[in-house]
């Protein structure tokens, strides 16, 4: 098998994923699968809030979208430009997250583009919908069914790993994969610097860095940084289109929760009557809460950053990754800053 059949066979796949993101109807045989074999992946869409509260129907097409437009040969080529292939494929375990739709995709990507053979561990939050695609590419390449295997019990037989989890994860990562080359990767949150002169636009740009996946990924925005004596009402104006996040029962249920915790307490909030705006310099905020310290000037902002650099996934800003932008990650946006393809052509 060489690297340019597997280009080939995630290329056909990006175009299903990209047809299903977009909500369409069966767009005809030139997409590579049949009619049946498309609507049963809109099936599978469909039911992902059955298995997870948190995959909507919108959360899982926005997943699929973003991840199709990867899948397209120029990109795919420019990206691997500097990446071997390598003859002699090792067993790469891919112990996946389940904080939202298909999270896991990239190190698949990673893995089978290098030329390793992955071997994935789903999580129980996520489990059906990367299979389905999985069953898409061995229909575009037989031979993927040998470099892609989806483990239904234990891992098995392995010799690298990734894995990715929760902070309380790591022990158990070190403890039963530390012994192989490895990249472990636990909790991060990403924050937003407000300069001050923001539009209503530019918030309602920074509103899809926080809202979207309900906040859960680790490039969600979820603590923002402001000038001294900051007014917030063109923040509030900016999100609003937003308000509809308050009718998710499990956001809303989080959302009275925090409200009810913190109010109880005496603790000030800011509300808008679907985000909750708390002033801490806690990196980390609860579900349904963003929240904010402000700085007096660049080098206390400098230092912040410093502070929580191991702990900080994407800085959205003016000056930084642009607000809008932070769950739209390129290819060459490795998580956690680690170079994927790098440590796997030097296993």
């Amino acid at each position: 098998m060489e690297r340019k059949q597997v280009i080939s066979a995630f290329t056909q796949l990006g175009a299903v994923m990209q047809s299903l993101g977009k909500g369409n109807n069966f767009p005809g045989t030139s997409i590579g699968i049949t009619e049946i074999e498309y609507s049963d992946l809109q099936r599978v869409i469909n039911k992902q809030f059955q298995f997870n509260g948190w995959f909507t129907k919108e959360s899982v097409q926005q997943s699929l979208l973003a991840l199709g437009e990867w899948l397209e040969t120029n990109e795919l080529e420019k990206w691997l430009t500097n990446y071997k292939w390598n003859e002699h494929p090792k067993k790469v375990g891919i112990i996946m997250a389940g904080n939202i739709p298909l999270v896991g995709f990239h190190d698949l990507l990673c893995v089978v583009l290098s030329g390793h053979t992955a071997i994935c561990k789903m999580s129980s939050d996520d489990k059906t919908l990367l299979p389905a695609l999985v069953n898409v590419l061995y229909t575009f390449l037989p031979d993927l069914k040998n470099r892609i295997i989806i483990s239904e019990g234990k891992i098995g037989e392995i010799e690298a790993v990734i894995a990715t989890g929760s902070n309380n994860s790591m022990l158990y990562f070190e403890q039963y994969f530390g012994k192989y080359p490895h990249i472990f990767r636990k909790n991060r949150t990403s924050i937003a610097i407000i300069k001050g002169d923001e539009t209503q636009d530019d918030f309602k740009a920074l509103g899809e860095d926080i809202f979207s996946y309900f906040g859960l990924g680790c490039r969600n925005v979820s603590h923002l940084l402001v000038p001294e004596n900051y007014e917030f009402s063109t923040f509030f104006q900016g999100i609003f289109e937003y308000s509809d996040v308050i009718n998710h029962f499990k956001y809303g249920n989080n959302y009275d929760y925090n409200k009810t915790v913190y109010l109880m307490n005496q603790l000030p909030l800011l509300d808008n009557n679907f985000l909750l705006l708390r002033e801490s310099d806690e990196l980390h905020s609860p579900l349904a809460m963003v929240h904010y310290h402000t700085y007096k000037n660049q080098e206390e902002l400098n230092q912040y950053l410093q502070l929580h650099e191991e702990s900080i996934q994407v800085i959205s800003g003016k000056d930084y990754v642009p607000f809008g932008l932070a769950q739209k990650p390129q290819l060459t946006d490795y998580a956690d800053g680690v170079d994927t393809m790098e440590w796997l052509k030097n296993l």
